[in-house]
C-alpha cells in the first residue's frame, strides 16, 4: 500500500507526500499526466487484455519490465503514483521470490504518470 507522510516535522515544514517512489517500465511512449489502466492488451507473454497494471519500487526490475516489453519502440521508465490500493505481485512474490524482494506490485486501479527516467 503507498503510504504518505503528512505529519509535520518540528522546523514547521511538512514531510514530503512522496514517502515511496514507484516506476512502470514499458515501451510505449505516455505524457506525464496520463494514467496506465487495466484493460489494454499486455506489454508480455500471450499480449492478452490485462486483468492488472504492474509497478515496482525499485529502478532495476522497472528496466526489466522494459526490456521484456512487446514492441520496437525504446524503453521507457515512468515515475507512477497509484490511485488505489496495490497488492505483492504473487507471480514474482509467492513462485519466484518469497518475501517480495523485487519489490514488485499489481493493482486493477490506474496508475498516474508524474515524471519519467531519462539516461
Amino acid at each position: 500500500m503507498k503510504k504518505t507522510n503528512t505529519d509535520q516535522k518540528s522546523d514547521g515544514h511538512s514531510a514530503t507526500p512522496f514517502a515511496q517512489t514507484y516506476f512502470h517500465g514499458t515501451k510505449s511512449d505516455l505524457k506525464v499526466g496520463e494514467f496506465i489502466e487495466v484493460g489494454f492488451n499486455s506489454n508480455y507473454g500471450q499480449r492478452k487484455n490485462a486483468k492488472y497494471v504492474f509497478l515496482s519500487a525499485t529502478l532495476d526490475v522497472a528496466i526489466w519490465g522494459a526490456e521484456l516489453a512487446f514492441g520496437e519502440e525504446r524503453e521507457r521508465i515512468y515515475l507512477v503514483e497509484p490511485t488505489g490500493p496495490i497488492e505483492d505481485d504473487p507471480d514474482l512474490t509467492d513462485k519466484k521470490f518469497p518475501g517480495n524482494p523485487t519489490k514488485s506490485f499489481r493493482s486493477t486501479n490506474p496508475f498516474k504518470i508524474v515524471g519519467e527516467v531519462i539516461n
